[in-house]
């Protein structure tokens, strides 16, 4: 898979993203803005649909290839056939969810932090007799102890978030992936807030499935999702939804004799996001040109000159843990005068794209943020209107 060349003054240069210069971007966790290379995917394809249809489509099912090559590195899967690409994280969840052979007594453990998505599905599951128990991670000497603490002998699975969407509290994902190892428990992770900021190896983790959108840190566009099945437990889920794509021989039309794929496709119904699948792969493009551990550095340089920043000033105060190793790319705190809906008010009209989150005010810059903006946000923080 050959990579593409494109200029770049400097990892945080003003070449790989347009932003406006009056935008401050810190939303990353929630929504990203697209880089140069992947505006220029999504026209091109456009460009190629409006003009000449479907001419082209072996060469966009090369794009489809390449990309799931690109999220097996990013993940460090065995196989990319281990890599299904689905609508969205919560549709991965459902996958695991409603495909396990659950018992009643069965139960779930997460945490009290996590993001509906991935509390919701789990809950959904007692109609089934199987029950969802969730940790307090601050309620022991490490959140992994915490978690490690609602485990018995009914625990079938635990469903964690890499990295908590509100406090930005990162797990020990190794230490977790051992534990369920050593206890016969499914691992799950959510690794929406990972993907992208961070580097990730499921193999590393002992991970069951991992699930991510490619819309925050990855960079790319809403309605796409990787989800990881570990090849061992593929045959285990059992299949909900059904059409030609998840097949086995998916492009002979005539044949009536069929089997679910043996691959992750099996989890894959119908005709692919082509035009997502363009714009994602053109974002992972540029990610793995940087590579992932100058991302990450970058990433958690502009998190602790944050958290630095935060912490130097009387009239803040950080909730995100800033000891090394947990935080990853967010970092959440409040004024502790004036409340956060006047405070987010007071940004967003300075041009500070930012989100309410976990009791205060959540930033979350990536790598190519500008430091000065950085800095601009917070002097905005500490405005002396707000007291």
């Amino acid at each position: 898979m050959t990579t593409t060349t494109r200029p770049n003054k400097n990892l945080a240069g003003n070449t790989d993203f347009q932003l406006d210069d009056d935008i401050i971007y810190l939303n990353h966790a929630a929504v990203a803005p697209w880089p140069q290379c992947t505006l220029q995917a999504v026209r091109a394809f456009a460009q190629d649909n409006a003009t000449l249809g479907s001419k082209h489509y072996l060469q966009w099912l090369e794009t489809e290839v390449q990309l799931r090559e690109r999220l097996r590195a990013l993940i460090n899967a065995p196989s990319a056939d281990d890599i299904a690409l689905l609508k969205n994280t919560s549709e991965a969840l459902s996958v695991v969810a409603f495909g396990l052979d659950w018992k009643t007594g069965d139960n779930i453990v997460n945490s009290n932090e996590e993001f509906p998505s991935n509390r919701v599905v789990w809950e959904a599951l007692s109609q089934k007799g199987v029950s969802l128990r969730q940790a307090d991670l601050y309620s022991a000497e490490t959140p992994e102890e915490a978690l490690f603490a609602q485990v018995d002998e009914h625990t079938r699975l635990i469903a964690i978030s890499s990295v908590q969407y509100a406090s930005g509290l990162q797990l020990d994902l190794q230490r977790i992936g051992k534990f369920c190892r050593q206890h016969g428990i499914l691992f799950c992770i959510d690794a929406i807030q990972s993907l992208g900021a961070v580097q990730f190896d499921a193999q590393a983790c002992h991970a069951d499935f991992v699930m991510a959108d490619g819309h925050k840190w990855m960079l790319g566009p809403e309605g796409l999702a990787v989800f990881y099945c570990r090849a061992e437990l593929r045959e285990k889920l059992k299949l909900y939804q059904y059409g030609w794509h998840m097949t086995d021989a998916h492009v002979d039309f005539d044949r009536r004799d069929w089997q679910p794929a043996d691959t992750a496709r099996r989890f894959e119904c119908g005709s692919p996001n082509m035009l997502g699948i363009h714009a994602l792969e053109a974002s992972l493009s540029l990610l793995q040109e940087h590579g992932m551990e100058t991302i990450e550095k970058r990433v958690l340089a502009n998190a602790r000159l944050l958290i630095d920043a935060i912490d130097a000033s009387p009239s803040l105060e950080l909730l995100t843990d800033s000891t090394p190793g947990r935080y990853a790319g967010m970092v959440t705190f409040r004024h502790r005068s004036c409340g956060n809906e006047s405070l987010f008010k007071h940004l967003t009209e300075h041009g500070v794209m930012c989100v309410q989150r976990g009791g205060g005010i959540r930033f979350s810059p990536h790598y190519y943020t500008p430091p000065e903006k950085i800095l601009r946000a917070v002097a905005l923080c500490k405005d002396r209107r707000l007291d």
